[in-house]
């Protein structure tokens, strides 16, 4: 009788032991899901030996700006670009101007900053930062859902 017993709290802590293993790779599987959903994803593109990389970061609920990290590298120009001209955002087919470039000026072969743009009262379907840049013919385009910067 006492082997019975013994086998059925084995099995009994087997089966709590790895209910406790299960419950835990499901809690950290959601802290990274709930961890990459806060993270936009970064876009680039690469044309004439200029790379151009933006990332939207995540405004608050009721934010009065958008903000996207520029970052553009080369080994061949001096980029000179003015990004607060040169710059569009579509929000659901509508163009809002950036209010602000906050970072490196004009010149070198790496530069990296914040164009600013005024938030719209409603939420955003879709979003689509266009950079036209001199010396190309069409402007590079990143698209989003609206929901990366909620």
């Amino acid at each position: 009788m006492r082997s019975t017993s013994n086998r059925r709290c084995v099995w009994h802590r087997f089966v709590l032991a790895s209910a406790i293993a299960v419950s835990a790779l499901a809690w950290h599987a959601g802290v990274r899901a709930q961890a990459t959903a806060a993270a936009p994803a970064a876009q680039s593109t690469s044309d004439r030996g200029v790379t151009l990389k933006v990332t939207p970061k995540p405004a608050p609920a009721g934010a009065t700006e958008w903000e996207f990290v520029v970052v553009l590298d080369t080994h061949s120009e001096d980029l000179a670009d003015d990004l607060a001209k040169s710059s569009v955002l579509l929000v659901d087919g509508r163009e809002i101007r950036p209010s602000q470039w906050s970072g490196a000026a004009p010149g070198g072969h790496h530069r990296e900053g914040v164009l600013k743009f005024a938030a719209p009262d409603q939420p955003a379907a879709t979003l689509e930062l266009r950079v036209q840049r001199a010396n190309e013919a069409t402007p590079r385009v990143f698209r989003w859902n609206g929901a990366v910067l909620r």
